[in-house]
């Protein structure tokens, strides 16, 4: 009676309206990452009006990297999740319980190797980057924080993506904003109050996300029996620890493998100068926010796919992925009038209307990129359903195709031609990302009809 009881509390997306459930299920999802990016977001607009421009470079700078570390444990456990989906999809709760067990045993190793190895090369990596030199203390300080506290970052994204694959997706959403709330207080304090500088932020930001990832542990422990687990579920098993880095890793991979892209590209920005620095770090900080509605339905898709990929409902996975494709088209319309007339307005968050070089540096990038919304929308959609789908090796080559394209761009106009140029190549990236993946999905689809 317990299994059954927790099992009616989870959100079953295998019967329907597929519109309804992606939308129902996608909108506390787009809240929830929207939160999650106001940690760094918060650090960003406390430290721009309080520290000023070189603190907000400072900060700015450690996105992409931040990104690259984070993404990797972000994609691992998205990865482990997927398996949680499918099986619980087709109703073998014991089967489901064991991969989560057996996740816990991998997330603690990738832990615990990351942050030493991270800690110790720090600022070889930073000065890899570009880092200015009269910077370089500040956003050294702050990432090893970051690093310090990757424990409770794995632990929140590995709990909530549990919840998600379960189809709850409200509840991360309210700890995020608990704890996002904790982290804007924390970050006053600490740099008003306490005039502790760059590395207030930093500790701001990891006591944040260990509340949400206590709170999520406890809403589990007190809700749902399906996830409660027994001795016999963490019984060794290599096999199930296979299959779980055999689309973990891909998606970590992917992950890692876009933010390697980005780095170069901030490594190429970062020559430009404290100024270029600034604009580019909070324009791509206001772009993610405006953007995040992509990430939320493919977050949404891969949960949907996940379940119905396991209950066998190949129709229901099409119409779902046809209807989500509609829906990123119409939103990114949106999205590029939004940032084409607002997007100069809302960089006032960050920086003061005097900063007119900083100003004008976001409005470039703005201009340079906005018209390929409709091509970074489609990505998430097309290698989330392949990932659901238990496909992790082409979503990991259209990250490949990616890195690609903005090494190219970088190479061939990093110093030669004006910071526009290093800005193409965002654009660049999104529209190769997709050719892979286009095509090996629609082949996918067509071969399963076929049987």
């Amino acid at each position: 009676m317990k299994k059954e009881r927790g099992r009616r509390m989870t959100n079953d997306m295998t019967s329907g309206s597929p519109i309804k459930l992606i939308i129902r299920f996608m909108i506390p999802m787009c809240l929830g990452n929207i939160f999650q990016q106001f940690y760094n977001i918060a650090d960003s607009i406390i430290a721009g009006q309080f520290l000023g421009v070189d603190a907000l470079a400072a900060i700015g700078s450690t996105g992409s990297l931040i990104f690259l570390v984070t993404g990797w444990l972000n994609g691992l456990t998205s990865g482990f999740s997927i398996w949680v989906a499918q099986w619980f999809g087709a109703g073998k709760l014991d089967r489901m319980r064991h991969y989560i067990a057996m996740s816990v045993y991998i997330c603690v190793g990738f832990v615990v190797v990351m942050t030493g190895g991270l800690l110790i090369a720090n600022e070889p990596i930073l000065r890899l980057m570009n880092s200015p030199e009269h910077l370089m203390g500040d956003i050294s300080s702050y990432m090893a924080i970051i690093y310090a506290g990757l424990a409770v970052t794995c632990a929140y994204n590995a709990l909530a993506g549990v919840l998600r694959a379960l189809g709850d997706s409200k509840s991360p959403l309210y700890f995020l904003i608990i704890s996002a709330v904790i982290n804007v207080v924390l970050d006053i304090v600490f740099i008003v109050v306490f005039h502790m500088g760059v590395e207030g932020c930093g500790y701001a930001t990891v006591i944040a996300q260990g509340i949400s990832a206590l709170l999520c542990f406890l809403y589990i422990l007190k809700k749902f029996d399906v996830l409660k687990l027994k001795k016999e579920d963490f019984h060794f098993s290599m096999s199930t620890i296979n299959k779980l880095l055999g689309l973990g890793i891909p998606m970590a991979l992917q992950f890692s493998i876009t933010a390697i892209g980005t780095i170069i590209v901030q490594g190429a920005i970062n020559v430009y100068g404290a100024v270029s620095m600034a604009g580019f770090s909070a324009a791509g900080k206001i772009q993610n926010i405006i953007c995040t509605v992509f990430v939320s339905f493919g977050a949404t898709i891969a949960t949907y796919v996940g379940q119905n990929r396991g209950a066998g409902k190949m129709d229901r996975v099409r119409k779902g992925v046809y209807l989500t494709q509609a829906m990123i088209l119409v939103t990114s319309l949106i999205m590029m009038v939004l940032v084409h007339f607002f997007g100069e307005y809302l960089m006032l968050i960050f920086v003061k209307a005097s900063e007119t070089e900083v100003l004008k540096a976001a409005g470039i990038y703005f201009n340079t990129v906005v018209w390929a919304y409709p091509f970074l929308g489609s990505i998430f959609l097309y290698r989330n359903a392949l990932q659901g789908m238990g496909y992790g090796l082409v979503p990991m080559m259209g990250g490949v195709f990616e890195l690609v394209a903005r090494a190219g761009i970088v190479f061939l106009v990093a110093g030669n031609t004006s910071f526009a140029g290093v800005c193409m190549a965002d654009p660049a990236a999104w529209i190769a990302a997709l050719i892979p993946l286009i095509p090996y999905y629609f082949w996918i689809m067509k071969k399963k009809e076929n049987r």
